[in-house]
């Protein structure tokens, strides 16, 4: 699943091919009109299909940023501002292309589910091959609730505070470790690649409760999380089966990777294990983290 990293690309490559300009045509994909209210997983969120193309049609999309695991498109249209909320799932992908055919990959090709029609020529579209992301038109982003419980950027200054005091609270003491950073309303962006990252390179077993871990040792953890994010925008984020950027091409960071889905610990050699943390395979090593 795309995390904080992988989204941050996505965002980079798209602001300079994007802003500035405007939707001629939306079209979606019949998979998404027949799944629409049938209870089905459906991309398209608080709008109905024929609405949502209509509503998108002669925006202007004026900027382009990342919120955690979000990327938000503002747009206008006759001066009036609205923004789409994009989030990737498990399999999204976002291409800039001349014409749909120039999707290189069939089974993005396969399941194209938006189809953006630009008015200067070219195509936005929206890919998602197992159909878990969402595609949401708002007036603004407040009309959505959990947008606006997102933790703080993990590089913002106040966001380690804002770990310490989460981390506190009757909710979250007595959970898992790793439960708790790949929490939004915690860390922003943190998941279960690099949340196993960081708890290896700090050697803290995943499992332990967060009020058995010292609030030194927490900000050490939280600077470890900040730490293989950066690592992996400079990458190009982590390409572990379906992630890409818009020209559609993969990262790197799955090369660097110390602990997730590795069969051995490179630091001692012993044989890793797993346990099921928070509905996700954790990964760690038995020896080194405690």
């Amino acid at each position: 699943m795309p995390e904080l990293p992988e989204v941050e690309g996505v965002v980079q490559a798209l602001k300079p091919k994007m802003e500035g300009r405007t939707i001629q045509q939306v079209q979606l994909s019949e998979v998404i009109r027949f799944s629409f209210g049938e209870g089905k997983q459906c991309i398209i969120k608080q709008a109905e299909p024929d609405a949502f193309e209509m509503s998108l049609t002669q925006m202007t999309i004026t900027k382009i940023e990342r919120r955690a695991k979000y990327i938000f498109f503002h747009m206008r249209k006759e001066n009036v501002p609205y923004v789409l909320v994009s989030h990737l799932g498990m399999t999204g992908a976002w291409f800039v292309v001349n014409s749909p055919e120039e999707i290189n990959e069939a089974k993005f090709q396969k399941h194209i589910h938006a189809t953006f029609k630009m008015a200067d020529g070219g195509f936005l579209i929206y890919s998602d091959i197992r159909r878990f992301g969402e595609l949401r038109f708002l007036e603004k982003i407040e009309d959505h609730a959990p947008l606006t419980k997102m933790a703080p950027e993990p590089f913002d200054e106040i966001a380690c505070d804002y770990f310490i005091a989460q981390s506190k609270l009757p909710k979250y003491e007595k959970k898992s470790v790793k439960e708790v950073i790949m929490d939004g309303q915690v860390i922003s962006g943190c998941g279960n690649i690099y949340a196993t990252e960081a708890l290896f390179a700090q050697k803290i077993h995943p499992a332990r409760k967060m009020n058995r871990i010292s609030e030194k040792r927490k900000r050490a953890l939280f600077e470890a999380v900040v730490t293989v994010l950066r690592q992996s925008i400079n990458a190009g984020g982590s390409t572990i089966s379906d992630y890409r950027n818009i020209n559609g091409e993969a990262g790197s960071m799955q090369n660097r990777l110390q602990m997730y889905g590795k069969k051995m610990c490179p630091v001692c050699d012993t044989p890793t294990s797993q346990m099921t943390i928070g509905g996700r395979t954790s990964v760690f090593c038995p020896n080194c983290q405690h």
